[in-house]
């Protein structure tokens, strides 16, 4: 994953606003959007400080969508990090939790959020799953399409491109120790793919310095100036399953818990569908 793969990152309980604050209107605007959101009937709590969330670029579009429903409807501000789900760039979710930065929810691949439990980073028993992953490919805009739609098909086109792009994150590391492998052109194609460090690869597929780019499908779908191909075959596609967890060193694990209900609320299963995610709700 890139700067966001990024690689290439859901029912709320209504905090309290003061009566007299509201008019009407306000009152059932705010009424509105706890109902969109899935809340059930519970005593309001009081708002506290600003819940800081660290995301992978799996679930970064989706999650950019839902945040600002959960400040309307809580009252909270939520400050966002971004970061590769695995890796040593500086900006990865490791890095960032090595370094202590502030943190309440982490958002990134199942099996990366697993390894930050067995550090002591993420507190046992906190995570939930909240979406399925699917990897694919994109071109500059404009350019021929070129056929994955099969495994033999895909495999022309990655002797014959000239150039790949794939993330530092799990769409990437699954590309170059698995997927080139099983299709036997590693010795072919290795050699002009490009892992890409803190950025999106569909940014760099954009501005011509590389004429293919693999990623999760939802951090290609994004980006202006490409046209996504498609995912990869079935049979040799790498499904991720993005989950969330409670930062062993948050300040408010509650505010973070309820977060976390928010993002894998039945209610936000459409807006994920549509950034090119399985939402895992609606399994």
């Amino acid at each position: 994953m890139a700067r966001h793969d990024l690689q290439e990152t859901h029912a709320v309980t209504a905090f309290a606003f003061p009566r007299s604050a509201l008019t009407r209107r306000a009152a059932l605007a705010l009424a509105a959007s706890f109902a969109l959101a899935g809340c059930v009937s519970t005593p309001p709590a009081a708002t506290g400080g600003d819940i800081h969330v660290m995301t992978s670029g799996g679930f970064t579009a989706a999650y950019n969508e839902l945040r600002p429903g959960f400040e309307r409807s809580t009252g909270r501000s939520v400050k966002t990090a971004y970061g590769a789900s695995m890796g040593n760039a500086t900006d990865s979710i490791p890095s960032r939790l090595g370094r202590n930065e502030p943190a309440d929810v982490v958002i990134l691949a199942r099996p990366a959020l697993d390894a930050l439990v067995a550090q002591g980073k993420v507190v046992a028993g906190s995570q939930v799953d909240l979406v399925r992953s699917s990897i694919g490919f994109a071109v500059r805009k404009g350019a021929p399409k070129p056929d994955i739609g099969t495994v033999d098909a895909l495999k022309r086109t990655l002797l014959a491109a000239p150039s790949i792009a794939y993330s530092a994150s799990a769409s990437g590391t699954y590309y170059e120790t698995e997927l080139l492998k099983t299709l036997g052109i590693e010795d072919q194609v290795k050699p002009k793919s490009k892992r890409i460090l803190s950025e999106r690869v569909g940014t760099v597929v954009a501005r011509g310095d590389a004429a293919l780019g693999l990623q999760q499908v939802s951090e290609l779908l994004p980006i202006e100036g490409i046209d996504y191909i498609g995912p990869l075959p079935a049979e040799v596609q790498r499904v991720t399953v993005f989950s969330a967890g409670v930062a062993t060193a948050s300040k408010q694990p509650e505010a973070a818990r309820q977060l976390i209900r928010y993002l894998n609320a039945p209610a936000a299963a459409p807006t994920i569908a549509k950034t090119g995610l399985e939402p895992m709700s609606a399994r």
